[in-house]
């Protein structure tokens, strides 16, 4: 294929995109418009290109050029792959490559959160989750169990850093997703906008004064906003006293916590049966 580059020369401009910039200096390389993010794997990357997402470049592996990354390549006959042994392309991103493939993608201007709430009944709100591995599988929990969009708050991890999308499945590119405009204050203006909006917010949080989660009110309301907070501390106290309902998931064994993702599976099973009805 006349697309097909044989890495020889580590420092070709091109594959700084891959060896050297960080994840934010992806996120502003083309500031202040939108920038780039990197897709880790074959399934991931096809769902970013199913999403409209567009690719700037490929790396991949010499095996997989008539492999995995087959398909996808065909799909882009005038981008370019740049292409090596696996021992080659370890050595050029400093990391074991997930299936043996690569793509620098073009951002997309992210949509307002009146936007991607407009005929939404069931979100997730993330306050300052910082962890990828976490952002990706809440994103991959959200999508599965039925809420209809996601909304992070400023202090949160990028869903878009490689490690984030590829924990997911690619499934930030399958739910709808957007930041709380950065200009204005969290809890106070950004719950204010949610209950403008018609939903109800729900803490969840270790607190005795709770409601149960399978608590029939809950089900019954027809918009529900389900915020989880940061790692280790947990949601802040005013984005609790300023919910409308707080919901603690009960637990054996004296366990006093989930990590933020498990947590918000059971949440988003319970409290998105509405949806769940609503599709069968």
């Amino acid at each position: 294929m006349t697309n097909w580059i044989e890495i020889k020369d580590f420092n070709t401009p091109e594959l700084g995109l891959y060896a050297s910039l960080s994840e934010v200096q992806l996120l502003r390389y083309y500031e202040p418009k939108p920038g780039l993010f990197i897709a880790e794997s074959p399934k991931v990357i096809q769902r970013a290109v199913n999403a409209g997402y567009e690719p700037i470049s490929f790396l991949v592996e010499h095996r997989d050029l008539e492999g995995a990354a087959k398909e996808i390549l065909a799909q882009f006959p005038e981008t370019p792959v740049y292409t090596a042994e696996y021992d080659v392309l370890v050595k050029l991103t400093g990391f074991a490559l997930t299936r043996g493939m690569l793509c620098a993608m073009k951002r997309r201007q992210l949509p307002s959160v009146e936007e991607i709430c407009q005929n939404a009944c069931r979100v997730a709100v993330l306050e300052n989750v910082v962890n990828p591995t976490n952002i990706g599988a809440i994103f991959r929990s959200a999508a599965a169990l039925h809420m209809d969009a996601v909304l992070l708050t400023g202090g949160c991890c990028d869903p878009l850093y490689r490690r984030a999308a590829r924990v997911s499945m690619g499934t930030v590119f399958q739910i709808p997703w957007t930041y709380f405009d950065k200009k204005i204050s969290w809890p106070e203006t950004g719950m204010d906008s949610l209950k403008k909006m018609g939903f109800k917010s729900v803490a969840m949080a270790l607190r005795d004064d709770s409601v149960s989660i399978d608590d029939p009110a809950l089900l019954a309301e027809e918009k529900l906003a389900i915020i989880l907070g940061t790692e280790g501390d947990g949601l802040s106290g005013q984005t609790i006293a300023d919910c409308d309902y707080t919901v603690k998931i009960p637990m054996s064994h004296d366990v006093d916590s989930l990590n933020v993702a498990a947590a918000s599976a059971v949440a988003f099973w319970e409290l998105g049966k509405k949806n769940l009805n609503n599709i069968q």
